[in-house]
């Protein structure tokens, strides 16, 4: 029966069952309004107005630029003082040619010994044309006149008999598959076709990312501890596609270290396991996921996760307040940043106190633009707040962690350290697709926390992933050994 045929039969029935009809059609309409508003909302979020990344706006809908950052009141471009990177001519050239004439063209004398002068020259930076070198170690026994025979001794990790790679070869094909994200296959074939390595195969450098990995180990263990004792820490985490299944892929960061390591739960039994939030007793900076507040130390929430959920009440849910707590938010911001260049440590407690006033004035606009929802008749539990209502109770219930930026200026206004970090695991997953077994995730964890924390070190990664394979690892935390070739990326 049609629905059409149904409300002819209930007409039939007389006034009341039509009443009925209309109530209960009434509720329906109502259920469905809720459920399209709940798709459109959804549907309009994006990478500008949420925590959503930017790989996830759908094609042709993506949003309008609209950056959060404020003028800083400087010209595009390099700024004064910028040093640059200019190609400039060596001092001492690998490699002199001499061009000069070999003849005189008026009468034709040989000017072959002829003391020729330099009247302009020109350097030109190109492969040369053998890149590898073969070199064969050979032990040798010699016999003293006094009867002994003595024998030479092979260079530590050189094997009598076969055909190795060196350090440089291993540490050149880690680096490209490990910092440059490069695909084992294609890793392969720049290592036959650019070096000439024609056996340098996948299996290759399987081995030779194992044999990084088991080396790296304590210095992992090294920057852990670094991080659980450092004053502010970062923390994030992203989806991790290991074997076609969602894992979770946690951070842990500071200016100078980065720690990776995955899990397939995102939240504490996650955390608990990487083992550095349960003895961290800094500062943790963090997105407001819930089970970071679970850990005993002071909390600071990132802005900018609050400034793009703000901007989505603002344009989506038409409130004003939103605006206003955005607006807010970066004043102080652009307040601590100014008195952090006059060398102040702490802003006038009159401004301090201003700027509370005002967080705590919005925040009641905000509550009386969204009183609490009532229970519809009928059902059970508590009913759901929405965005909005949900964000002013983390706003009003984590306020110390919201405004921590303002009172102390050792931590930052965002969580941006992290997502950083975060940034190139993202890069990698885009190029591979995921990986395919446990233990690649683990390596590409431990490897990239260490090729991470050589570049906040300002260390050549090529030349530090060549000292793994020589046993002159960096390390994070003592002195540097002297790397043999320091290859600049």
């Amino acid at each position: 029966m049609s629905i059409v045929e149904e409300i002819r039969g209930v007409y039939d029935r007389g006034p009341e069952a039509v009443v009925e009809l209309v109530l209960g059609l009434a509720e329906q309409i109502a259920i469905l309004q809720a459920q399209v508003k709940e798709l459109e909302d959804r549907l309009a979020t994006n990478s500008r107005n949420s925590s959503k990344p930017p790989s996830t706006d759908p094609p042709g809908s993506k949003p309008s630029p609209k950056s959060l950052r404020q003028p800083s009141g400087r010209k595009p471009g390099g700024q004064p003082g910028h040093p640059g990177k200019t190609l400039k001519m060596a001092q001492r050239p690998d490699r002199v040619v001499v061009h000069a004439p070999e003849r005189c063209r008026a009468c034709g004398e040989d000017l072959a010994a002829v003391l020729g002068e330099v009247i302009e020259c020109a350097q030109v930076i190109d492969l040369v044309p053998r890149l590898v070198e073969t070199v064969e170690h050979q032990a040798q026994s010699r016999r003293c006149a006094c009867g002994e025979t003595m024998r030479g001794q092979l260079p530590e990790g050189v094997l009598p008999g076969v055909a190795q790679y060196g350090p440089g070869l291993k540490g050149l094909g880690v680096y490209l598959n490990q910092a440059q994200l490069i695909p084992a296959e294609r890793t392969s074939a720049v290592m036959a076709e650019v070096f000439g390595c024609e056996s340098y195969s996948v299996g290759t450098l399987d081995n030779s990312v194992e044999e990084c990995h088991q080396a790296l180990g304590p210095v992992e263990e090294e920057i852990k501890t670094g991080i659980v004792n450092s004053a502010v820490a970062h923390f994030d985490e992203t989806g991790l596609n290991i074997d076609g299944k969602l894992n979770w892929l946690h951070v842990a960061c500071t200016e100078l270290l980065t720690h990776y390591g995955w899990h397939p739960r995102r939240g504490r039994a996650a955390m608990d396991e990487v083992g550095i939030l349960p003895k961290f007793k800094g500062q943790a900076v963090h997105d407001d996921l819930e089970s970071y507040y679970g850990y005993d130390c002071p909390h600071v929430a990132c802005n900018v996760h609050h400034a793009r959920e703000l901007i989505y009440l603002e344009e989506r849910l038409g409130q004003p307040w939103a605006a206003e707590m955005r607006d807010l938010l970066f004043e102080m911001k652009g307040a601590v940043d100014k008195a952090k260049e006059s060398g102040a440590s702490q802003l006038p407690p009159d401004k301090e106190q201003a700027f509370e006033d005002q967080y705590t004035q919005i925040l009641a606009e905000g509550f009386a633009a969204n009183p609490p929802p009532e229970r519809p008749p009928g059902t059970r539990g508590r009913p759901k707040r929405g965005k909005a209502l949900a964000l002013l109770d983390r706003l009003k219930g984590r306020r110390e962690a919201v405004l921590r930026f303002m009172h102390d200026f050792t931590v930052p206004f965002d969580n941006n350290q992290a997502e950083r970090d975060l940034r190139m695991a993202k890069v990698k997953g885009k190029i591979s697709g995921c990986f395919r077994a446990d233990n690649g995730a683990t390596r590409f964890c431990r490897i990239r926390g260490y090729i991470s924390t050589i570049r906040k070190h300002g260390k050549p990664v090529f030349g530090c992933l060549r000292g793994v394979f020589s046993n002159q690892v960096f390390s994070p935390v003592m002195p540097a050994p002297t790397l043999a070739v320091a290859g600049a990326e």
